[in-house]
């Protein structure tokens, strides 16, 4: 029998895993961190097995949860599928938001490239339906809309949470037009997130325009040692200074990981990055270059020094990135938005990042924990990156 403490503190794993509850209900724990309810049930007078959704966690607590169960049972006691009373309650004309949301994305589907659509389907799923994609879309309110961006940017995502709030305005937008809403709600939320251009550091978060930059990071013609730093960069998502002094001896080839000390950063405390394989590469090939050296990346003065920190951003310049649009800060604030638009758990992403924990209970406990997961997320994030390399602008969303 689950406990709210358990529920909390359930991590995720490489692959989903249940956590049983009580009256054949779970808690369905997914490899991207999320926590959904799920009810195990027969039909009435069938024997397959069926699985009814209850919502997620937070936003549906375990006391929640219960009491749907407890009502899907007492329709099962009735000899009514729960299953086929949602789909009768829709079909009376009660239409849910996620429901005319995936018609407007089906509408759409033919203007849009195939990636396109799989990526506003997937940031709703992600980040949307398990919250208000129940509610009637008549009835979803500017309350309900806030809460959902501000829970997506309070873990950092906030242009994320900027074309989450674009996307629900689409979907009530369409709903208006076919006579199911009166409203789009999304209008008077205008300023009610911090700016998602304002930041100090230019970065780039279109995926079409992330594979524009690395192709032309692939195509530099400067200093090999530069051009190494440049392709680093998006694969480790350090801060620029503690990229530009990463020291030989802090690289453990055995565990591929690179084991920053605490006094080079910025939090004051040792931070571990697992290295994707195609980070090895090219370090394993800038290794005969400089590892006689102190440091990966020296400066072309001196090797008792690491290289400047303008280096990495004069080389965007030079590959006619001006200032404002990139710079070498930027590939965090891309990492944390396209790993969070795909999924992955907040905490794992805040973690790998070296962010300061805010909240100081959960800090307690997860000060070093995630290994695995960051270790999984960061192949699938250099993987995902050569996919933006090697795909025509064209066919990215």
């Amino acid at each position: 029998m689950l406990t709210v403490s358990s529920v909390k503190n359930a991590k995720p794993k490489a692959k989903a895993y249940k956590l049983a509850d009580e009256r054949a209900m779970y808690l369905l724990v997914t490899p991207a961190g999320g926590k959904l309810w799920r009810f195990k049930y027969r039909r009435p007078a069938g024997r397959r097995e069926n699985v009814l959704a209850l919502g997620a966690f937070p936003d549906v607590s375990l006391a929640q949860a219960r009491e749907r169960r407890e009502e899907a049972r007492k329709a099962l006691a009735a000899g009514i599928d729960p299953a086929e009373q949602r789909r009768a309650a829709a079909a009376a004309g009660v239409a849910t938001f996620e429901a005319v949301a995936r018609e407007y994305i089906a509408k759409s589907a033919t203007r849009w490239s195939a990636s396109n659509a799989a990526q506003v389907t997937a940031r709703l799923e992600h980040n949307v339906f398990p919250w208000m994609g129940r509610k009637p879309v008549a009835d979803v309110t500017a309350a309900d809309v806030l809460a959902v961006v501000q829970r997506i940017a309070g873990r950092g995502a906030v242009e994320v949470a900027h074309r989450v709030q674009g996307s629900i305005g689409q979907v009530l937008r369409f709903a208006m037009a076919t006579q199911r809403a009166s409203m789009d709600v999304t209008a008077a939320l205008r300023g009610a997130l911090p700016s998602s251009t304002g930041r100090h550091f230019g970065t780039i978060t279109e995926p079409a325009k992330v594979g524009e930059l690395l192709r032309a990071i692939d195509g530099y013609s400067g200093s090999f040692v530069t051009r190494a730093a440049l392709e680093l960069a998006p694969l480790v998502f350090v801060r620029p200074g503690e990229l530009r002094a990463m020291e030989w001896a802090e690289l453990d080839w055995a565990a591929t990981e690179w084991r920053i000390p605490a006094e080079r950063m910025k939090m004051g405390e040792a931070h571990v990055v697992p290295l994707a394989s195609q980070a090895v590469s090219i370090l394993q090939d800038l290794r005969p270059l400089t590892a006689a050296t102190r440091y990966v990346f020296p400066s072309v003065r001196s090797a008792r020094r690491p290289m400047s920190e303008n280096t990495i951003t004069a080389a965007l310049r030079r590959l006619g990135y001006p200032a404002g649009s990139m710079t070498g800060h930027g590939f965090r604030a891309m990492a944390s938005t396209l790993l969070n638009e795909r999924g992955w758990a907040p905490d794992v992403i805040e973690r790998q990042l070296a962010h300061k924990e805010r909240n100081l209970v959960r800090a307690a406990y997860n000060h070093a924990e995630y290994m695995a997961e960051r270790r999984k997320m960061m192949q699938a994030w250099a993987d995902y990156l050569d996919e933006l390399r090697t795909r025509k602008s064209s066919t990215i969303a």
